[in-house]
């Protein structure tokens, strides 16, 4: 418990400020995060065979490009979207199947396109809002810190002991009730005031993030491990950290798109 509360309270120092100045060095902070979370999928090695050296990193760099590229807006280029699919399935007619499969090449698009994606879009929100992205912070937080709390004292009803066995759904209502609460209270003091239509987003985000928190541990057990990595101490890998972030993310500008 000690390291774990060591470790956050180093990347709340580090992450505090950067989120704060935005720009360039947010910018580049997403940019060594998503070449991480890329090196996490990568050695994920029951979800794919071995791969070539050269084709790592054809990924890393698309990986980089996606993230880095176009950060003034919500939107991708056309460029961010076709590079991948060009750098890691045409080399495949060139590799020996024994080498390198479309099988590989399609699972290295589907971590390319996560990632990318996520820090891609994190800097995007920064770039807009920084409040809104505190706001998208406090969400996942707040959620899993009740979720956390009250799972721990009164959790037995199991939500998916198939999946994540700890989780139960005290926990997550918990995590619903209290992290929609906290995020209204961010919202309000420092975005806009609450209307109806932003509390039924902020429902829906919390949602999201409960069921992305899922979608990872998925593939930590069918990978049979506990994290993606231990560069933080006591609390696993990059995407341990960011499993729930990433779907409230998405869903949010999938969401201000829709709205």
């Amino acid at each position: 418990m000690k390291i774990r509360i060591i470790s956050a309270l180093v990347v709340i120092a580090i992450f505090i400020p950067l989120i704060w100045l935005g720009g360039i060095p947010f910018a580049i902070a997403m940019g060594l995060l998503s070449i991480q979370a890329y090196n996490e999928m990568l050695s994920l090695k029951k979800s794919h065979n071995r791969i070539p050296i050269l084709i790592k990193i054809l990924g890393l760099i698309a990986v980089c490009f996606i993230t880095l590229g176009n950060i003034n807006g919500y939107s991708l280029t056309y460029r961010q979207i076709v590079l991948p699919l060009i750098l890691l399935l045409l080399p495949t007619v060139f590799i020996p199947k024994d080498k390198y499969t479309t099988q590989n090449a399609f699972y290295l698009l589907g971590s390319v396109y996560l990632i990318g994606f996520l820090f891609h879009l994190l800097i995007a929100v920064r770039t807009v809002n920084v409040f809104i992205l505190i706001y998208l912070l406090s969400i996942t937080i707040s959620s899993d810190s009740f979720a956390y709390a009250i799972g721990c004292l009164i959790g037995k009803h199991k939500m998916c002991p198939k999946i994540s066995p700890k989780k139960s759904w005290e926990g997550a209502i918990a995590g619903f009730i209290g992290g929609v609460i906290v995020a209204l209270l961010v919202y309000s003091h420092l975005v806009a005031p609450i209307t109806f239509k932003v509390v039924l987003v902020t429902m829906i985000l919390n949602i999201a993030g409960q069921i992305g928190d899922l979608v990872y541990s998925k593939i930590k057990r069918e990978n049979e491990i506990k994290d993606f990595s231990n560069i933080m101490p006591g609390h696993g890998g990059v995407l341990d950290r960011l499993d729930s972030l990433s779907f409230v993310v998405f869903m949010y500008v999938l969401l201000i798109w829709t709205f």
